[in-house]
């Protein structure tokens, strides 16, 4: 029994001297030759570093459509958020009021009508009989004094009717253009007067981003032919309409700039918050691949090659894109560092193995 335990003993000390050897291999100390890895060796890049500005989308068309004639509403055909056609009817006003007034105008120009041509009747027969002696030269005269007014009076009566006929098409109030309501300020069954505003909307068609420029920075739109805009989604377009205002705000002493964007698939509304980016002057910076980066929660570093070892080395980035990142300290040109930090780390000896 003694001798067993004895032995049980020595096979349990040889076990852990076996564990406590291979603890030596960890990912900070491994030697590059016992694992080989694709190495990048820093270099200069030129970089064209962007300007960030915030900016908001708004509606190139936009409008409040008022009422041009009195009534009380029969019908309202949309709400807010309806997508309305151009031309369509936005709502009906009464309009019996506006009919009698139509039906008045076309009796007066019926009259004038009548009027003018007994006048230029009259006017005829006297320029026939005047050289005559048959008339007087005050009654050729009055013939055609008549004559004159009774056309004037048709002129007259026809205005007045175009006039009613347009009165009476104020009562169906038609979209201005094609987009989406955003205000509605009445309801059905109230009277509205001349003037009121009805319904407010914007064109889905067109959009602009604009955004406050500071001054020392207006030189960069004269230099840039194009701008980019970053949505919310992380989607960019580029536009190279370009407005800036030529005056300073009184209250920000910045230029506000207006671009307009190019139609595009991309979902895009008034009031969304967006990115403007402007390309200033290029840099020579280091620029390292993001599968090169390693990161443990507020911990970035790359393993970086020193002395036949990879060593972990903590740095400081800015992202480009997706892609690629910046590196503002940490690493100086002709260092070298794993290109796939991930595979590095799944492939180097684990503790314990």
């Amino acid at each position: 029994m003694c001798f067993s335990r004895v032995l049980i003993f020595a096979l349990v000390a040889i076990s852990f001297t076996g564990i406590t050897s291979s603890m030596v291999f960890t990912a900070d100390n491994a030697s590059v030759k016992s694992m080989p890895n694709e190495l990048l060796t820093i270099k200069l890049q030129q970089h064209t570093p962007y300007l960030q500005f915030d900016g908001q989308i708004e509606a190139i068309k936009a409008a409040t459509v008022s009422a041009q004639t009195a009534g009380r509403i029969l019908k309202l055909n949309y709400d807010v958020n309806d997508t309305v056609p151009a031309g369509a009817a936005l709502l009906e006003i009464t309009s019996k009021e506006q009919g009698a007034g139509l039906a008045a105008a076309e009796a007066e120009l019926a009259q004038a009508q009548a009027r003018n041509v007994e006048a230029q009747a009259q006017f005829k027969r006297y320029q026939e009989l005047f050289p005559k002696g048959a008339i007087s030269k005050g009654a050729m005269d009055e013939a055609t004094a008549n004559s004159a007014s009774s056309l004037q009076a048709v002129s007259a009566a026809n205005a007045k009717l175009i006039q009613a006929k347009e009165t009476l098409n104020y009562t169906t109030v038609n979209a201005p253009f094609s987009g989406r309501v955003t205000e509605r300020f009445v309801e059905q069954g109230e009277t509205v007067t001349v003037g009121q505003a009805l319904y407010a909307g914007y064109s889905t068609d067109n959009m602009r981003a604009i955004f406050q420029l500071p001054q020392q920075y207006r030189t960069l739109i004269d230099t840039n032919s194009a701008i980019d805009i970053e949505f919310a989604s992380g989607m960019r377009i580029n536009s190279t309409d370009i407005n800036p205002y030529v005056f300073l705000q009184n209250t920000s002493q910045s230029f506000q700039v207006r671009i307009n964007l190019p139609q595009t698939d991309i979902a895009i509304s008034p009031g969304e918050w967006v990115k403007v980016l402007i390309a200033d002057t290029a840099v020579n910076q280091i620029i390292i691949p993001s599968s090169a980066v390693f990161q443990r929660g507020d911990y970035t570093a790359v393993f970086r090659q020193h002395e036949n070892k990879l060593v972990q080395t903590q740095v400081r980035l800015r992202q480009i894109d997706n892609e690629h990142f910046v590196v503002e300290a940490g690493l100086m040109e002709g260092d070298e560092i794993i290109v796939h930090a991930a595979d590095y780390l799944l492939n180097s000896p684990k503790v314990g193995g």
